[in-house]
């Protein structure tokens, strides 16, 4: 995980100032200035349009007593896609505006998902307590049959000592 970091943060700021020097070769400096500009604002924008809609979807539910969890992690996404949008360039603006689109949202929710299942299951995996209760799935308490294990009735003596 932190080399696969190191290796993000060295490589994408290479290739945003690879892509702005493409750019501009092509349209020219003043028009990729203006690109970047008019990319910031519409960003901007639907940054405020969804983080409104994502807000009043986490009061609906939290109204109605349900579990806010796809408007926490629509949220999350927005709060990440902004991030990216922020970040001078076309490459993270692309990623950006992914986390922002509505209709791109699930796929972005679904990978981000797929991401921390990962992680987690590996982190329970290499925690010390993982081999206290060994389950097949790597969490404790995971596998406890629920119906139609083996009852054994008994009773419980307590002896009296005397001191």
């Amino acid at each position: 995980m932190r080399l696969l970091l190191f290796l993000a943060f060295l490589v994408v700021p290479v290739l945003e100032i690879w892509l702005l020097i493409q750019v501009g070769s092509v349209i020219g400096g003043p028009a990729t200035v203006a690109l970047l500009i008019a990319d910031s604002l519409l960003g901007a924008w639907l940054v405020r349009r969804e983080g409104r809609r994502a807000w009043r979807a986490l009061r609906t539910a939290l109204e109605s007593g349900r579990m806010p969890d796809k408007e926490l992690a629509d949220g999350g996404i927005i709060l990440v896609g902004g991030t990216l949008l922020l970040t001078p360039g076309f490459f993270t603006d692309v990623f950006g505006f992914l986390c922002l689109i509505p209709f791109t949202r699930p796929m972005m929710r679904r990978l981000g998902s797929w991401f921390f299942e990962r992680r987690i299951k590996k982190l329970a995996a290499a925690s010390p307590y993982a081999n206290l209760f060994p389950t097949s799935s790597g969490f404790p308490g995971a596998d406890v049959p629920q119906g139609g294990g083996r009852v054994v009735h008994g009773e419980v003596i307590r002896e009296e000592r005397d001191s």
